[in-house]
């Protein structure tokens, strides 16, 4: 008989199935297979908080399944994945198969290669019980925090609302920063600008101090104006130079929060979207001359630890690739963020194998897996880099009574940027490439500009942002940053306006409602030694259901008083107001939410009816999820204006799939859109043959209509 090794997913099985071969029986859980009962609490309070679990529903067959291959089998090992949520799994199937969980019957892997198999299948381990009621005890938290308050939120604000520990403290920081912008009241200044020559090549130079040193910065204009009378004449003269040198450091592999906003930033991912990417990657794909393999290490980490292994394989690779000299000639420590240990079980994210480069996976995967690989494997690869080597110069003019400062740099050796630099939120100061000065040269005025300028309100939020303040907060751990954001935009307490991420009526009325009644829940300091606490129970400094009956009392207490206070209470949330007019009466259309998400319709109802589908306006890009949207829908012989057109081209330019459908590719200017695809997947649907047949990557010879039909049989 074989052993039975249970997984989470089915690609995960098929991976290791691979690697331990047929004395093994890898099959999936699907995730958890016991959860807290969805239509009751669950929780018995009174006796110890505990809780009250219950097969899922729909799990019925598979965990009949699952009893009949244990009872079958030569031993059960439970291979979940190497956190909280990993071990819970394994503690519920543990329990439902009838296993010992102080027994040797637990693997883990931090890498799905056969290394990393073979690596777990040999070090096999009891339960950890600590880190199981670690999530035991976060769930049981986030229940009671949830199944008190959401109903609440039901009778006080709205029905199908809800709260919760991290996500009410998310949408607080984003309506906090709301609040910022508004009461944010701008101060003019003025930049005064000069440019000079040096020879036949010019630089410019910024007005900053007076010959005292004091530093100036004209409030208005007649300031500024002020100043360049002062400088009429004026001779501008190299006083002081300062040359030096400096080395620019790689960033660290990733850890979790890192891989979402760099993924953001650089790939227009939100969180969910880089995590099932990443589940992918970790999990295994098939690759040609390799099979089914894991390409990157867990990806729920907040360690910035690589392996000595990896690192040296990552150098050997580098050395070959790219010389010796770009090779770092040191072991490279970074200080992990996590403020425990708890947070440090696993590596940083990284390729499994080092010397497997994008452009080889590439030839088997693609879309957001490649993408996301080529990310991660660059940004490790660049870590274990030398540095980048810049010489500095640093320039003071002396211009009569004031003095203009430059400051410059140049690359004498590129190093870890050669492969990879770190996206940014913000656009980055920007230094002057300055010519060749003397100390003491005569420099000639060649244009003095005094430039109007005002001090910048706060930006909003971004996914990459709020996760970065998230994590330097505490709140919220490396499994929750992604679902955080998606169930506050799915409760719509904030809307996506391009990348930013904005508080709507709806938010500030509960955010409003949850400071004044709930202020811990919502407090930002009390959110993150919540998470603290759960941590000491993950390292079993604290009993779990100790943190329980700390946090309870005073929570329950404190709802019994505000339904008390509150009883009659209904909060009306005032309506959104657009600059749309009514198409029948002509008033300012309002947001209104509905069973299908958002609508325009007229304040004028009883009266006036009319409504209107949302169209939010986006730069090429879904607002749930960031993928590449059709700018436009067109009838046949309709005209395509130039605004649309352009449109088109930039939408394509950035797709990662293009699908053609119902047309010859023959009638322009529509038929010309397809040279401007760079994308990955064109798929080509059509009844005759098109001149892109030969480039199509899935050619579909059929109506488009029978293609579309659910029901049809397709020949490809």
């Amino acid at each position: 008989m074989a052993k039975l090794v249970i997984v989470e997913s089915p690609a995960k099985a098929k991976t290791i199935g691979k690697y331990l071969g047929d004395d093994y029986e890898v099959t999936a859980s699907m995730g958890h297979i016991r959860d807290l009962p969805a239509s009751q609490l669950g929780i018995d309070v009174e006796h110890g908080y505990t809780p009250q679990y219950i097969s899922i529903k729909g799990k019925e067959k598979l965990i009949k399944e699952l009893k009949s291959k244990a009872k079958h089998a030569d031993g059960v090992l439970l291979a979940t994945d190497p956190d909280r949520e990993g071990e819970a799994i394994s503690w519920h199937l543990a329990n439902i198969l009838g296993l010992d969980p102080h027994e040797p019957n637990r693997v883990t892997f931090d890498e799905i290669t056969k290394k990393g198999v073979k690596e777990g299948m040999a070090h096999p381990r009891a339960i950890d019980e600590d880190l199981f009621n670690a999530q035991q005890a976060r769930r049981v938290l986030d229940r009671l925090v949830g199944y008190k308050l959401s109903p609440f939120l039901w009778r006080k604000v709205r029905r199908g609302l809800s709260a919760g520990r991290v996500q009410s403290v998310a949408v607080r920081l984003i309506d906090d920063r709301e609040k910022e912008i508004e009461n944010f009241k701008p101060d003019e200044y003025w930049n005064v600008d000069a440019t000079l020559g040096a020879g036949h090549k010019s630089f410019v130079a910024r007005l900053a101090t007076d010959a005292n040193g004091k530093k100036l910065l004209p409030k208005s204009e007649a300031e500024a104006r002020a100043i360049e009378k002062g400088l009429e004449g004026a001779s501008y003269v190299v006083s002081e130079l300062k040359r030096g040198k400096r080395a620019k450091q790689p960033t660290p592999a990733f850890i979790t929060s890192t891989l979402q906003q760099e993924a953001s930033r650089r790939l227009g991912f939100t969180a969910t979207r880089t995590m099932r990417a990443a589940q992918t990657l970790y999990e295994g794909v098939d690759i040609a001359g390799h099979g089914m393999m894991g390409l990157i290490t867990y990806m729920r980490t907040d360690s910035l630890r690589i392996a000595d292994e990896a690192a040296a394989a990552a150098k050997t690779f580098i050395g070959k690739t790219w010389g010796e000299n770009y090779v770092c000639n040191k072991k490279r420590v970074w200080k992990s963020r996590s403020a425990t240990a708890a947070q440090d079980a696993h590596e940083a994210i990284r390729p499994s194998v080092p010397g497997l480069t994008p452009d080889e996976v590439d030839k088997s995967i693609s879309g957001d897996t490649a993408k996301l690989y080529r990310m991660i494997w660059s940004r490790f690869m660049a870590s274990q880099m030398a540095d980048c080597q810049q010489d500095t110069v640093s320039v003071t003019v002396y211009a009569g009574d004031y003095r203009f400062k430059a400051s410059g740099y140049t690359v004498t050796f590129d190093g870890f940027t050669v492969l990879y630099e770190e996206a940014t939120d913000e656009k980055e100061k920007k230094e002057t490439s300055l010519p060749p000065l003397e100390q003491g040269q005569l420099l000639k005025l060649k244009e003095l500009k005094s430039e109007q300028k005002f001090t910048q309100p706060p930006a909003r939020y971004t996914d990459a942002t709020l996760i970065r303040t998230m994590e330097e907060n505490g709140i919220g751990r490396p499994s929750t940053y992604a679902p955080t954001v998606s169930t506050i935009l799915d409760r719509e307490y904030v809307v996506k306006e391009g990348k930013a991420l904005r508080i709507t009526p709806l938010g500030q009325v509960v955010t409003d409602l949850m400071c004044q009644r709930f202020p811990d829940i919502v407090d930002v300091k009390f959110t993150a030694r919540m998470e603290d606490e759960l941590d000491e129970v993950e390292s079993g400094k604290i009993p779990w259901k100790q943190l329980l009956r700390q946090f309870y009392g005073g929570f329950e207490s404190n709802l019994q008083q505000v339904e008390k206070d509150m009883e009659g209470v209904y909060l009306k949330v005032p309506d959104e107001v657009t600059e749309e007019k009514c198409d029948v009466c002509g008033r300012n259309m309002v947001v209104k939410s509905g069973r299908f998400g958002r609508f325009l319709a007229c304040p004028g109802y009883p009266e006036c009816t009319f409504t209107k589908p949302l169209v939010v306006e986006m730069p090429g890009r879904c607002p749930k999820c960031g993928g590449i949207v059709k700018p436009d829908v067109v009838l046949y012989e309709e005209g395509l204006d130039e605004e649309t057109m352009e449109n088109a081209v930039h939408a394509i330019r950035g797709a990662d799939t293009l699908i053609v459908g119902g047309t010859s590719l023959a009638v322009y200017p529509a038929a010309g859109l397809l040279r401007y695809f760079r994308g990955e997947n064109l798929v080509v649907i059509n009844k005759q043959p098109t001149p892109a047949d030969a480039m199509a990557n899935l050619l579909i010879h059929a109506p488009i209509g029978h293609t579309l039909d659910p029901d049809a049989p397709i020949e490809v």
